[in-house]
């Protein structure tokens, strides 16, 4: 069974371990990156979690962190499910939770990830609007995605 929580101090232990399943995450997911990539972009991933408005983390049944989301200004900013994790149903658990304690409304993710845009559209969003950039101006594409009104999720 896991625990879903919001982490509102977030100590150098916790911060190390989900940058662990930060990493795994991505580089079972992000195939378009090199390596490089995830190594440059991971320097600022500790910020990241530190600066994240609300920050939920489920975790085992010892306490290890498995799976992390980061909401800010009702938008999912991240979500991370380690890769041994996938396919449990914690994503969803979390996305849940987002929107129904959180109003989460909007997220973006990479076009070339499409089990993401694909999981995001099974929990109720749509993509909207398309960036050929990410937010940092690198060549990967972004689609911005709004949860559907009349969508499941917003019922409890």
């Amino acid at each position: 069974m896991i625990k879903i929580m919001e982490v509102p101090t977030r100590s150098p232990l916790l911060l190390a371990q989900l940058l662990n399943v930060w990493e795994t995450s991505v580089r079972a997911t992000h195939t378009f990156l090199s390596d490089a990539e995830i190594i440059a972009i991971k320097k600022y991933v500790p910020e990241a979690l530190t600066q994240i408005e609300h920050l939920l983390v489920a975790t085992d049944e010892n306490d290890a962190p498995i799976t992390f989301m980061g909401i800010a200004d009702h938008k999912l900013e991240m979500l991370f499910v380690a890769p041994q994790e996938r396919g449990r149903g914690y994503g969803k658990q979390l996305i849940q939770e987002g929107v129904q304690k959180y109003g989460v409304r909007t997220l973006t993710v990479n076009e070339q990830n499409p089990a993401a845009r694909g999981f995001y559209e099974h929990m109720g969003f749509y993509p909207y609007h398309r960036s050929d950039t990410d937010e940092q101006g690198n060549p990967y594409p972004i689609l911005y995605m709004k949860l559907k009104d009349e969508s499941p999720l917003l019922t409890h």
